[in-house]
């Protein structure tokens, strides 16, 4: 069974070559966390993971650009195969620009998923601009689309849901997952 989804964003999903995401907010649910030593922890969502293992597997790049240096991002994306990583990036827009000219893609062709200011150029440069409900009210106000799930919660993995959908290719690969019944 598939969500019903409004048609202008099914259209807008149909065609993406490329998912770009941003990490503090999106990936993680936007809290940094320190032990006493200094030392820094994310928590990431498994089913965000398996969602990005899917797009991947389905043709769609996944590029994570993020304002931050972390070890804990690059080993997250190392885990899961994304081998666009920009870190350190504080204009998002023009990282995402970068991309797009390496990868060959065109602008409409990418979606990129973000939280707070730093993200608003390039979700508006994107054909598909997405947010999350714990993200700031004035880029929700401006994205194509806002998530029901939160940030760190499985939104990246809505979105990869959404975009399959959008490329009829989520009901088969719910239906690889049913087993022989027997």
């Amino acid at each position: 069974m598939e969500r019903p989804l409004p048609e202008d964003l099914i259209s807008k999903a149909a065609g993406i070559r490329l998912l770009a995401l941003d990490v503090d907010g999106v990936m993680t649910n936007g809290q940094l966390y320190f032990t006493a030593q200094g030392d820094e922890m994310k928590a990431f969502n498994i089913l965000d993971g398996h969602g990005i293992k899917q797009l991947r597997r389905n043709g769609v790049e996944v590029a994570i650009i993020t304002g931050r240096n972390s070890p804990l991002t690059a080993r997250r994306a190392r885990d899961l195969g994304i081998q666009h990583l920009q870190q350190g990036r504080e204009d998002k827009e023009s990282a995402l620009r970068e991309l797009l000219q390496d990868l060959n893609i065109p602008a409409e062709s990418a979606a990129y998923m973000g939280d707070d200011l730093p993200d608003l150029g390039a979700i508006m440069l994107a054909g598909l601009g997405i947010t999350v409900p714990n993200g700031h009210w004035y880029v929700r106000e401006q994205a194509d689309y806002c998530t029901e799930t939160g940030g760190g919660e499985g939104a990246v993995r809505e979105i990869c849901d959404l975009i399959l959908q959008a490329q009829n290719k989520l009901a088969d690969l719910h239906q690889t997952y049913h087993g022989s019944g027997g």
